[in-house]
């Protein structure tokens, strides 16, 4: 009884902590996106930073893997290096944000469903992903400055990876976190390609990139599984 009382009392704590979080994230989130909407950039240069980081913070405090919390911090190297309009800055924020998708990779190859189910759906989910990533890059080629086709093609090729292991091993909110993910990215990909874009263009790209990321980290900390733990058996908070 003793252990038991102190383990719910180690919940009540975390669960305290993890009440203002959301709401510190909630509202950031929304002063970043009414900035965006609204075309007011010191906003969005003072709350898209703390987006991952709290988001971090909220993840460690449920017990989150080392993987997921680097994913994410990867994923803040990768915001705050888009701030700068320069073309290295973006190459070195691109080249965050596939080491946070390598984090995601290893993450839910590491932990996810049982054989079985990543059998039943992950053939026909790899060749949607598959016929996706052909067809984004195909299109994006022509229009791509030279010196950025092959890195954006290499990055398309991680993403792709991630939203499919996402769907395939991680579950539901997870899958749809990776397709915002792909989404997100591929709304920027084609600002760089000059396509024609949607009014307020930023404005899309963090609503579904920050949907994107939340949607990972709730279904990772839903779905994944210590390998050959039992159902519901308590998670471990290393990689």
């Amino acid at each position: 009884m003793a252990a038991g009382a102190r383990g719910g009392t180690g919940r009540g704590d975390r669960g305290r902590v993890r009440r203002p979080l959301i709401g510190a994230l909630a509202l950031t989130t929304a002063v970043d996106l009414g900035s965006l909407a609204a075309d007011w950039d010191p906003g969005h240069l003072v709350a898209k930073p703390l987006l991952m980081p709290l988001l971090a913070v909220y993840a460690a405090v449920c017990g989150a893997p080392r993987l997921l919390i680097a994913a994410l911090l990867f994923g803040w190297g990768g915001d705050t290096l888009l701030l700068l309009d320069a073309e290295p800055a973006f190459l070195a924020g691109m080249a965050s944000f596939a080491a946070g998708h390598v984090c995601y990779i290893v993450l839910f190859l590491r932990y996810g469903t049982d054989r079985a189910t990543v059998r039943a759906r992950g053939g026909f989910l790899a060749v949607v992903y598959t016929v996706l990533l052909a067809a984004t890059v195909q299109s994006l080629w022509p229009d791509l400055p030279a010196d950025l086709r092959i890195p954006v093609a290499g990055y398309s090729v991680l993403l792709t990876v991630m939203a499919y292991l996402a769907a395939a091993r991680m579950g539901r909110l997870a899958g749809i976190g990776g397709v915002l993910f792909v989404l997100s990215d591929t709304l920027i990909a084609s600002g760089v390609a000059e396509w024609d874009q949607l009014p307020r263009p930023d404005l899309w790209i963090m609503a579904t990139y920050v949907a994107a990321q939340s949607l990972l980290v709730t279904g990772t900390l839903g779905e994944r599984r210590l390998p050959g733990a039992a159902y519901g058996e308590v998670r471990s908070t290393t990689p």
